[in-house]
């Protein structure tokens, strides 16, 4: 668990699905990633704590107060390399952005994904999710052209890759 001056990172529990769902279901369409080929539509929005709690998988919920504001995690690149994870549905409501927790969310996750063995991670994201884009690579991720693995979401045209 992270405590940053405003805010506190702790992992998933049951009791959080609904609200992240409901994070995720609001920012995405934000940035026009609601339609085909978005995270939006993975069945895993649903209930977050149980899709993360198979091993090598963690998710995080950023709250201020009592109140789940945002969350972020990983989990193996699917059809990727055994060394390599994705960094997965990283989304924060309007009223936390500006406040480093997304920078300090990041650092939660990389340390975490180096502790469960990974080497690489990896993100997609897409144009117009300039303020991410900025935020991946002020944390070393680099760009990338081409997607990797398999995730379903041909919506992306944005790839980032960083060594752990």
């Amino acid at each position: 668990m992270t405590s940053g001056t405003s805010f506190f990172i702790r992992p998933i529990d049951p009791r959080d699905d609904a609200a992240v769902a409901a994070i995720i279901r609001t920012v995405m369409p934000e940035f026009g990633a609601d339609g085909a080929g978005f995270a939006i539509h993975d069945a895993e929005v649903a209930a977050m704590s149980a899709a993360y709690a198979r091993a090598r998988c963690d998710y995080f919920v950023i709250e201020v107060g009592s109140v789940v504001l945002g969350g972020g995690g990983f989990a193996p690149l699917e059809a990727g390399d055994t060394d390599t994870c994705e960094l997965r549905k990283m989304y924060f409501l309007p009223r936390l952005r500006g406040r480093g927790a997304g920078r300090a969310l990041i650092a939660h996750c990389l340390e975490a994904a180096r502790r469960a063995g990974f080497k690489r991670c990896y993100i997609e994201t897409l144009t117009g999710m300039d303020a991410a884009q900025r935020l991946y690579l002020a944390n070393d991720f680099q760009r990338i052209e081409c997607a990797l693995g398999s995730t379903g979401h041909h919506g992306c045209n944005r790839f980032y890759l960083r060594e752990l």
